[in-house]
């Protein structure tokens, strides 16, 4: 897996199935098959609102990933940027 920086890779517009508003998405890095893992940055540009996530702070990015692995997972997780100044 390729881990890559915010802006390096081409943009693109939140899917209306799970945005309502506008959201920029910056990919990550995406695991090859069979792996069903994949990182995004998204940016909300207002009047967003979405579901289905957890928001962690990034000292929980391990056991997130982990739980991954495992397929043990009933949210997407976003990662809380705010935090990596805190921690």
């Amino acid at each position: 897996m390729e881990i890559k920086r915010s802006g390096s890779r081409p943009s693109g517009k939140g899917p209306a199935e799970y945005f309502t508003g506008a959201v920029r998405i910056d990919p990550l890095f995406e695991t090859p098959d069979p792996g069903r893992a994949l990182g995004v940055s998204v940016k909300h540009l207002g009047g967003v609102t979405y579901g289905g996530y957890s928001d962690i702070p990034i000292r929980k990015v391990n056991e997130a990933y982990e739980r991954l692995l495992k397929s043990d997972v009933k949210y997407r997780f976003s990662i809380d940027m705010a935090s990596l100044k805190s921690e």
